[in-house]
């Protein structure tokens, strides 16, 4: 499977990459961000949703599954505090309302993601550096990724 490595410098870097993804966007779209604290996750979803028209995005810590309305609905999702994915909290049912999803520690609950979806793992370098993987599962995501790179 193809991977697609960027190097940012900057949170301004990381949100161009979202501002380019964001224009690719397409109802049902799902991007599972993973990585560290502090690695860059929240940064993308806040330049995900900016494109999108949605002025102000809060980390759905507590609340799990925030939702917004921009030119698409936007949920953003924050499964860190997850204990059981088999708990009823219908996230699945996210995934064909139409909107995107965007989904934080999305490796939490694998088990039930959906099959195409966009994956991108954020690795801290240093301070202001970071490495971000775009793994793409499916050609939908296949071609955003070449079109952004």
């Amino acid at each position: 499977m193809e991977e697609y490595k960027i190097t940012v410098h900057s949170d301004n870097e990381t949100i161009a990459i979202a501002q380019n993804i964001e224009s690719e966007k397409f109802p049902g779209m799902v991007i599972c961000l993973n990585g560290d604290l502090g690695s860059g996750k929240t940064v993308f979803a806040k330049g995900f949703a900016h494109a999108m028209g949605i002025e102000e995005i809060t980390s759905p810590t507590f609340t799990i599954i925030k939702e917004y309305n921009g030119e698409l609905p936007l949920y953003h999702m924050d499964v860190y505090r997850i204990e059981d994915t088999n708990e009823e909290l219908g996230i699945e049912e996210y995934f064909d309302k139409g909107g995107v999803t965007i989904i934080e520690w999305a490796n939490i609950i694998k088990d039930i993601l959906p099959e195409e979806r966009l994956d991108i793992k954020f690795k801290i370098v240093d301070e202001n550096t970071r490495v971000i993987v775009l793994n793409p599962h499916g050609d939908k995501y296949i071609n955003i990724c070449e079109a952004i790179i």
